[in-house]
């Protein structure tokens, strides 16, 4: 159970990490689209925060308040993931045009 927990706060820390990387490169860049990308691939590493963060809660404490309130988190954490995975699919496609059209 100590492993998982302990895994659970790397994931935790690395997303975290993730997510400051790419919101850092969203406020560098002036091109709109990448700026749309980063901002995009941000919020999934936020919703991979997020949902680490519900299941170490889970691991953790064993309420039936922590599991409703961490249920949340799961579920919310994996909607930002799919719905800006998605979005930066889409974003990712017009990349090396824009690259190619601001040379």
């Amino acid at each position: 159970m100590k492993i998982l927990v302990f895994l659970s706060v790397i994931l935790i820390t690395l997303s975290f990490a993730v997510y400051f990387y790419y919101k850092t490169k969203q406020f560098r860049t002036s091109l709109p689209i990448r700026k749309k990308w980063y901002t995009s691939m941000a919020s999934v590493a936020l919703g991979s925060f997020v949902m680490f963060f519900g299941i170490n809660q889970l691991l953790l404490f064993h309420t039936v308040v922590t599991y409703i309130i961490a249920g949340i988190f799961v579920i919310l954490g994996l909607g930002l993931i799919v719905y800006n995975f998605k979005a930066a699919k889409h974003y990712k496609q017009f990349l090396a045009e824009e690259a190619r059209l601001n040379k």
